[in-house]
């Protein structure tokens, strides 16, 4: 059985026991979350599709830890001007695993 649910403004496809990363949320480790936004369920023949969202359905996680991503460096450049900026970004996450899918 998968699904596909929405958090953060993004949609992630999901099955029983995935580990996924998503936009961080404010909860500790160890903590369940329960998802329901949940936009298609797909379960061999039988398929949900929401419009936008499938009511009652709901996808339940462990949050595993809160971090943050690798370093990216922004540098804007402009020839012959002296313009020069750096920036670094570290994107924060909430990495979680899937535990069980309701319909």
């Amino acid at each position: 059985m998968t699904a596909i649910l929405e958090t953060g403004g993004k949609q992630y496809k999901v099955s029983e026991g995935d580990i996924i990363y998503i936009e961080k949320l404010n909860v500790t480790e160890g903590d369940s979350i329960t998802f329901d936004k949940i936009k298609a369920i797909v379960d061999g023949e039988n398929s949900k599709f929401g419009a936008p969202t499938i009511d009652g359905a709901n996808v339940t996680a462990k949050v595993i830890k809160n971090g943050k991503s690798k370093k990216i460096t922004i540098f804007k450049f402009k020839a012959k001007k002296g313009y020069r900026r750096r920036q670094g970004h570290r994107q924060p996450y909430t990495k979680v695993q899937i535990e069980t899918i309701n319909a």
